[in-house]
């Protein structure tokens, strides 16, 4: 099994509860979506050659070709472990759930638990890898951002993610709506009231802006009538100068 990885490297996570702890990104091409505020070029076929961080501690590259198969990347993988102990590795894009017979062969090859960082809309695709994955940072995307509606898809989504160990992010822009917001929280108090919610200003790309300050407060306030646990948090790596 080969598939066109656009990077592989270690950094922090920067994104969510998790934020802080020492993972191995691996960055796989192409989505089902186009978010406005989106920061990767993920297109199909888009990335002949992958980026391998050289050491774990440095921000330089050399490039490989693509494809990669699941075996070498798990390769590239072990060898940052053995630099420094990580506490996951995170499978992202893209959406990495268009390639799930390569992240279960991946999973077969690593002893370090596996993150999956999803947009939330693929849940039959989740079914097919849930049992090799570990954590789950599924993404709820409000229509204002994405141009479309995928509530349907999120509540399957979210059904079974609950099983693991899972948390969901919601971007924010200045332009957010709250009734978009206000229908997010009360989807995910009707399937699982007591996950972890993060609300995540966006970082401003592509001409979308970051909420205010107090359209933050006021977002938190929203979802912790009917939640128990909502937080912000920036996307921490950008303001580190991290990966």
């Amino acid at each position: 099994m080969t598939e066109n990885v656009i990077e592989i490297f270690s950094s922090v996570q920067g994104e969510g509860p998790y934020v802080g702890y020492r993972q191995v990104f691996l960055r796989l091409e192409d989505c089902n979506l186009h978010c406005r505020y989106c920061d990767t070029e993920h297109g199909t076929d888009a990335h002949p050659v992958c980026r391998i961080q050289i050491t774990a501690n440095q921000q330089a590259f050399r490039e490989v070709p693509n494809p990669l198969s699941a075996s070498v990347a798990a390769g590239y993988i072990a060898d940052f472990i053995k630099e420094v102990p990580h506490q996951a590795v995170s499978i992202t894009g893209g959406e990495p759930l268009l390639h799930t017979e390569y992240i279960v062969e991946l999973a077969s090859l690593l002893s370090t638990p596996l993150l999956l960082e999803t947009n939330g809309t693929l849940p039959d695709q989740l079914a097919q890898v849930l049992p090799v994955v570990d954590i789950i940072s599924m993404d709820i995307k409000l229509p204002g951002l994405t141009g479309r509606e995928v509530w349907g898809s999120h509540r399957a989504f979210l059904r079974l993610a609950r099983e693991k160990d899972v948390y969901v992010k919601i971007v924010l822009a200045a332009d957010s709506l709250q009734d978009e917001l206000r229908q997010a929280f009360a989807l995910i108090a009707e399937e699982s009231p007591g996950i972890s919610v993060i609300l995540q200003p966006a970082t401003p790309t592509n001409g979308v802006l970051a909420p205010s300050p107090e359209f933050l407060l006021d977002a938190q306030q929203e979802g912790l009538k009917v939640l128990a646990n909502v937080r912000i948090i920036p996307q921490t790596h950008v303001l580190l100068g991290q990966l």
